[in-house]
């Protein structure tokens, strides 16, 4: 693992002591590791959010019947299957 140094403010170092204390987090770096993730997670959700908007935009509809929810419970299917894999591996 990289390893980087930051300065911070007394104040500013204190309200990390303090979160940190508060969130549970072992150490500093704990934390700032999951604000990192938390960052990461909202940046890809933010993308997704533009994605679908402007698919929304784009005027091409597709129709809604039995056979897209079929297919869309059996991609739903096989991405859950694939989540719990990795959960086990892990």
């Amino acid at each position: 693992m990289a390893t980087v140094t930051i300065s911070l403010a007394e104040s500013l170092k204190q309200f990390v002591e303090s979160q940190r204390a508060a969130k549970g987090h072992g150490d500093i770096s704990d934390y700032i590791r999951s604000l990192l993730r938390a960052a990461q997670a909202k940046q890809r959700d933010d993308r997704l959010e533009g994605l679908l908007l402007e698919s929304l935009a784009s005027g091409d509809a597709a129709p809604i019947d039995e056979a897209f929810w079929s297919d869309l419970r059996s991609e739903a299917d096989g991405l859950m299957n694939m989540h719990k894999a990795k959960k086990t591996l892990g």
